[in-house]
């Protein structure tokens, strides 16, 4: 694979970052889609700036997203790029819309016009279950998107199928549950908590507002998760498959985990609040990845407990890198 280039549209993300590592490890000549932007956010890829190549375009212009895909010719296209944060997409659906849902037409609809033969990776999401018809959620488990977000997703994963059966491309999607990392973002719920316990043990908060405690999710390390995505285009068929562990935890549980990690009872610093419920909530998705299993081969490796930890101790190293806290310390690593 010492030829292979890949192509990564959210690069700069955590997936797209963990995917970078992956290919380069694997030889691959490894190109990313940013966007055009008066501040750019290359942190989760600067250990490897220099190894991979950006260009830029945006899933909302296709002609960008035409030059790019002329420049590089990639044999594989990984489109992981997403307005991707649930609660922002209550408060900004018609841009969500365009960038989730239209954006992975644009970009079929580029690879097709120029060159075909390329392999595509969908990211879609276990929130286009939403309130979900049938536990645990496998790949024929009929929709119910509960959000804009999952809406959108919805979109996406069927534009996914559809040119892959009116056109003959090699373009799979993975149905993949909630994962998580240090290279998370802190405005998700599991970062949010790992800070959170990080700085409350630090002296540099007392308390973390939370909405629905009691919302369960199938979580996963996303290390894990980009290494099923590779393993999807190396099959000689394009498919759809669901990317889960199959233990679902509630925010209880995460709460015990990072907490815990450092000590603390999180009942004494965790603050409810209304405002942070959604519209529509979406309780329980777990996911049956019984098919990733027998037929890529992949399993989950890092637990749940596992990837909490990781993240909370990320966290207060870059707090106490930062100068954050006197004297306090968290479980070692």
């Amino acid at each position: 694979m010492a030829n292979e280039r890949a192509l990564i549209t959210g690069i700069t993300g955590q997936d797209g970052s963990y995917l970078a590592d992956l290919l380069l490890e694997k030889g691959y000549e490894v190109h990313g889609i940013v966007r055009r932007s008066s501040t750019e956010n290359f942190e989760r890829i600067a250990h490897i700036r220099d190894r991979v190549r950006l260009h830029q375009a945006d899933l909302g212009d296709l002609v960008s997203l035409a030059h790019v895909l002329r420049a590089v010719r990639p044999h594989e296209v990984y489109n992981l790029a997403a307005q991707s944060f649930v609660p922002t997409s209550f408060e900004e659906p018609l841009y969500t819309s365009d960038v989730t849902a239209l954006g992975v037409a644009r970009m079929l609809e580029a690879i097709r016009l120029i060159d075909p033969s390329a392999r595509f990776y969908q990211a879609s999401s276990s929130e286009m279950f939403g309130k979900v018809r049938e536990t645990p959620q496998h790949e024929l488990t009929p929709f119910y998107p509960r959000s804009p977000y999952g809406v959108a997703k919805v979109y996406g994963h069927f534009i996914t199928v559809n040119a892959r059966e009116s056109y003959g491309l090699h373009a799979s999607s993975g149905i993949l549950f909630n994962h998580e990392s240090p290279r998370r973002g802190r405005e998700f719920v599991t970062r949010k908590v790992a800070n959170a316990a990080a700085r409350i043990k630090l002296g540099l908060d007392r308390e973390l507002k939370l909405g629905n405690l009691d919302a369960r999710r199938d979580w996963g390390f996303a290390g894990d998760y980009v290494r099923a995505m590779w393993l999807m285009l190396r099959q000689p068929e394009p498919g759809d498959y669901v990317v889960a562990t199959g233990r679902a935890h509630a925010v209880r549980d995460l709460l015990d985990v990072a907490f815990g990690r450092v000590g603390l009872d999180w009942s004494k610093h965790v603050v409810l609040d209304p405002a942070l419920l959604r519209p529509a909530e979406v309780d329980h998705l777990l996911g049956d990845s019984s098919k990733a299993r027998r037929v890529l081969g992949w399993e989950p490796e890092v637990s749940f407990e596992r990837m909490v930890e990781m993240m909370v101790d990320a966290d207060l190293e870059r707090l106490k890198r930062q100068g954050g806290g006197a004297g306090a310390g968290g479980g070692g690593a």
